[in-house]
């Protein structure tokens, strides 16, 4: 009785439900598979952090000009300001301290790159699962569009853009979607198709469910994959696309300045030595967009195990 007993009980912990491995479990597991990737979304996490929490951990806000000393102004890494605390990045020609300048920057240049991903997103998205499902002329209709939108430089429709609607918060995301949602659309387009011919999606056709539940809650759900990847690698696209149009001038207005625009604002003293000015929110910007990158090249690799190097 007892060997049954404890053939029984060995048999009911090596089904425990702890030992089952679940699609997050496994998720996680093929994640975790590069070294890279974890460096990348732990630095992400920091940096994501940092910037939510900003108006907290900055020694000061930059643009309270209560709180700014423009007899401060030039301060090399290190020093000590009037207020009495030390500046560990320097301040710049207005008397801002660098450190919680890069802070700001980083918060308003995130805000910018994930609202435009998730509206470029939302958009593109429709389009392309309209266009899979309709098939026929309004398929080639929408593919054309989308074809000739990326054919053109991403840049120069951004610049012509702004150009044409001012700086602003606001009009620069509404660039950055007009640049983006092409590319959700023929990601979700091409995977839809395939997904449109499966046994799942006839058999709703012949059930008469809506259509829009059979676009939304069966082909959308089939198609994430593929849109998660594609949203982190728009994401850092959008970050690098709103700091070069900001340190052109045509981004992001000064007084909400980004990490761009903060790069921009030291451009002209590098060569008078005062190289803190734009160096440190250029490395601010680098390893954002290098960890974003890292984090996307990771989550292709684990939904798509044969492009794994």
């Amino acid at each position: 009785m007892s060997d049954g007993t404890a053939g029984a009980s060995g048999a009911g912990d090596s089904l425990r439900p702890a030992d089952v491995e679940t699609p997050l479990r496994r998720f996680v597991a093929d994640f975790a598979e590069s070294r890279l990737a974890v460096v990348g979304f732990a630095l992400l996490s920091l940096i994501v952090l940092i910037a939510f929490f900003a108006p907290l951990i900055a020694p000061q806000n930059p643009y309270d000009l209560l709180e700014v000393n423009i007899l401060d102004s030039m301060l090399p890494p290190g020093e000590t300001g009037g207020a009495g605390y030390v500046h560990l990045l320097g301040t710049d020609d207005q008397g801002r301290d660098m450190l919680s300048a890069i802070f700001y920057g980083m918060r308003l240049s995130l805000t910018v790159g994930v609202t435009s991903a998730l509206l470029s997103m939302a958009v593109g998205t429709t389009i392309g699962l309209v266009a899979a499902f309709a098939g026929g002329r309004v398929d080639s209709f929408v593919m054309r569009v989308v074809d000739i939108q990326i054919s053109f430089p991403t840049i120069l429709i951004a610049l012509i853009l702004l150009v044409a609607l001012g700086r602003g918060v606001d009009r620069t995301i509404l660039a950055l979607v007009v640049i983006q949602w092409a590319y959700y659309a023929r990601t979700v387009r091409g995977a839809a198709i395939v997904e449109r011919g499966k046994e799942y999606m006839e058999a709703g056709l012949c059930l008469a469910l809506p259509r829009y539940r059979l676009l939304f809650n069966h082909l959308l759900i089939n198609c994430m994959p593929p849109l998660l990847v594609v949203f982190t690698v728009l994401i850092a696209q959008a970050v690098a696309l709103e700091a070069t149009l900001s340190f052109l001038g045509l981004g992001l207005p000064i007084t909400q300045p980004s990490l761009g625009l903060l790069i921009a604002n030291g451009y002209d003293y590098l060569l008078g030595g005062r190289y803190w000015i734009s160096v440190f929110p250029g490395v601010a910007l680098l390893l954002t967009l290098v960890s974003v990158n890292l984090v996307g090249d990771q989550l292709r690799d684990v939904f798509n195990p044969r492009l794994r190097r």
